[in-house]
């Protein structure tokens, strides 16, 4: 293992600010605040002092764990392996759902954390043996110089790296980051500008502009819909999504259908209709995506991967947990097709 350094080149200054009339412009996101002394960006993590823009967001994650894989969910990612995952407080991003939003909404400076700084992540990752760190939970483009640093890090140390996010960031951020990433599952929240607005106070095109980036600079890439009932359930605009998904070359990214459950600012919602979501697979599958999944509902068949050609199980699941594996060199034992994704 390569020796862990110190902080990393990160630590502290953010490398995307331009100074403007008006005050230091944060780039990193498309909110692109624009601060001035003392104050904090939407993602709480970025303010400004002394004239220059700084990550409060760096080596002191609040959420530290071992997770499969699968959790992200990253289901044609090195499945059954373990993946060190970290999060610090912030987002940038307000969704009306958010299921982490007793650390999501916070600043670091407001919620317990613990030293962690990039070496010292690998070390755990490691220590663990674990395959991959993820950076998850809240969201890692509030953290994004950390999480940089240790992606940069890992991959020196042959550990991969994989991001779990709203998308919500800028290109030339994802750019620099994709040099270090392996995996990704993306957010895509719904399919209209207003119901973007409406639920997390954000735009739909940057996130489409970073499932693009993500794919063209060849990262693995998965995209979870979560289906609100009475907001994003619409069949009509989830058939627009996939059609959009598969036009655009989408077809072998494994799209996950997660099921809504009561919370946060939504708590007065009602659970997502398992019949809503099987018709959301049906249409994804029909319209040419080869890799459905329905989440949240135990028991279910749609967490097992089949082959797009002979429909055999190629892996088995029940929740995170992989029963069985019938792929040889990523391909159907049954009937050799290729099936998409990062096996060994």
């Amino acid at each position: 293992m390569n020796q862990p350094g110190g902080p990393g080149k990160f630590a502290g200054e953010s490398p995307y600010a331009l100074e403007t009339p008006h005050g230091i412009r944060c780039g990193i996101c498309p909110n692109n605040c624009t601060l001035t002394e003392g104050k904090e960006g939407i993602c709480r993590t970025h303010l400004v002092k002394n004239g220059k823009l700084y990550t409060i967001a760096y080596g002191n994650p609040c959420a530290v764990h071992t997770d499969p894989v699968e959790k992200k969910p990253l289901f044609h990612f090195l499945p059954g392996s373990s993946s060190f995952s970290i999060a610090t407080a912030g987002c940038n991003l307000a969704c009306l759902n958010c299921q982490n939003w007793e650390i999501s909404q916070q600043s670091p400076k407001d919620i317990s954390h613990t030293e962690l700084f990039p070496g010292k992540v690998v070390e755990e990752a490691i220590k663990n043996r674990c395959r991959s760190i993820s950076y998850t939970y809240s969201e890692p483009t509030a953290f994004y110089e950390y999480m940089y640093d240790t992606a940069e890090l890992a991959r020196a140390n042959g550990i991969k790296n994989l991001l779990v996010s709203n998308g919500y960031i800028n290109e030339k951020p994802l750019l620099d980051l994709c040099k270090y990433l392996d995996g990704a599952n993306i957010d895509l929240k719904s399919f209209t500008e207003k119901s973007y607005a409406r639920l997390t106070r954000g735009r739909l095109q940057p996130v489409l502009n970073t499932l693009a980036t993500l794919r063209s600079e060849g990262v693995w890439l998965e995209i979870t819909n979560l289906i609100l009932p009475g907001l994003t359930d619409d069949l009509n605009m989830i058939r627009e999504m996939c059609e959009w998904l598969f036009l655009r070359g989408f077809a072998d990214s494994p799209l996950h259908f997660s099921r809504f459950h009561p919370m946060f600012q939504l708590a007065g919602l009602p659970y997502t209709p398992v019949e809503t979501l099987v018709k959301a697979r049906e249409i994804a599958l029909e319209t040419g995506i080869r890799y459905v999944y329905i989440g949240n509902v135990p028991d279910n068949e749609s967490e097992n991967t089949f082959c797009p050609s002979c429909k055999m199980v190629v892996i088995k699941r029940n929740g995170f947990a992989v029963l069985s594996e019938n792929l040889e060199h990523g391909a159907c034992k049954n009937c050799r097709t290729a099936i998409a994704g990062v096996w060994e």
